[in-house]
């Protein structure tokens, strides 16, 4: 079994905080080890839990959030940062950027938006932990392509997929009010029920739609997709 990404969660906003870290909890692979709500509690956490993944909001009640990541950043040892705020001014960027910072989500985002960064991020370490001692220039394009362009592989079909095709699907699910089946997105788009099915399973391995098993009171349980 993988050990699962340990992430913690900073957020002067308990609420926010909570919010996020079920968005976490939510995603395959992650695990929120903790949260915390001040600057000097987000250092204090990590000394003792030692997360893989900090989500780091900006403004704290007794600091900078960003003079957190610069900390943590001259341990040894470090855990990455994402940084979560509704700061947009471009220092703020540029300095999170400086710092090495993972990626930037701007708030208030929905699980999506987090979902897609978490599924890159954890994709660049399986990938990092796949390679030698030292990685040639095509190595090091594909890592800071998994970061910076995390859905490419959900844009670019692989061969036998059509482009305009996989986004009517993806479009269905994201449209539904409820988890969908093949035989619906299949109805609404005009195609077949096979071809539908094909192409959901395309996007669920690239972590662009979740599969549900709905149980019945007989038979097999039915496939159900919603947005990732």
């Amino acid at each position: 079994m993988t050990t699962p990404i340990r992430t913690l969660v900073v957020d002067d906003d308990y609420r926010v905080a909570a919010v996020h870290a079920a968005y976490v909890s939510k995603v395959d692979g992650f695990q929120v080890v903790g949260q915390a709500h001040t600057a000097a509690e987000a250092l204090e956490e990590v000394a003792q839990l030692d997360p893989d993944l900090v989500l780091m909001d900006v403004f704290l009640p007794d600091g900078d959030g960003l003079s957190v990541v610069r900390t943590l950043m001259n341990r040894e040892n470090h855990p990455d940062v994402i940084v979560v705020t509704a700061a947009r001014d471009v220092a703020t960027v540029r300095t999170a950027m400086q710092l090495g910072a993972i990626h930037y989500l701007v708030k208030p985002f929905g699980f999506g938006a987090l979902a897609e960064q978490l599924h890159a991020y954890r994709r660049l370490r399986q990938r990092l932990a796949g390679l030698p001692h030292e990685a040639d220039q095509s190595d090091v394009d594909e890592l800071f392509g998994l970061l910076h362009n995390p859905s490419a592989a959900g844009r670019r079909p692989e061969k036998g997929y059509s482009a305009p095709t996989q986004h009517l699907v993806l479009d269905g699910v994201r449209a539904a009010a409820d988890p969908v089946s093949a035989a619906e997105i299949a109805e609404r788009i005009g195609i077949s029920r096979a071809t539908a099915q094909r192409y959901l399973n395309h996007l669920q391995r690239h972590h662009l739609v979740q599969l549900q098993l709905c149980y019945g009171t007989t038979g097999r349980p039915e496939h159900r997709y919603t947005p990732a």
